[in-house]
């Protein structure tokens, strides 16, 4: 089951054992991680991943890393797609309330109906319903 969506910084931070991740946000995936829950990861995060990537800001490993622990069955990190139902739903939050489009878009996520292979996903819409967090750095 998907516990929470993670913000990019979040996510980079998280894969690096970064100390600037702030020590709820640790404790929060590190708790998923032991319940056998999951933390999603917005494919706008690896689109952000990849320009962080191309500018020098991160490791160029970064992608590769975050693909391995997405495919991990073991591991906490889950990839959660962007579609046109979240895209759409961008315009019912108010910019002042999520001001940067990638922690927007992750704020807007919604899951795809329960079935064979996505099993134990979140339900459809908590996220955008307000029923799933949005793990930020802090």
């Amino acid at each position: 089951m998907i516990a929470a969506i993670a913000d990019t910084h979040t996510t980079i931070w998280y894969l690096f054992s970064d100390p600037r991740l702030g020590s709820g946000a640790s404790a929060f995936i590190d708790e998923a991680a032991s319940k056998g829950e999951h933390v999603g990861v917005s494919a706008i995060t690896i689109v952000e991943i990849v320009y962080l990537m191309e500018k020098g800001r991160i490791p160029s490993s970064a992608l590769a890393d975050l693909r391995r622990a997405i495919l991990d069955e073991a591991a906490v990190l889950r990839c959660v797609a962007l579609d046109e139902r979240i895209a759409m739903k961008m315009m019912e939050v108010p910019r002042e309330a999520v001001p940067d489009l990638p922690d927007g878009v992750a704020a807007r996520r919604s899951y795809p109906e329960p079935g064979p292979s996505n099993s134990g996903i979140g339900a459809p819409n908590d996220l955008v319903a307000g029923r799933l967090p949005v793990v930020h750095v802090l």
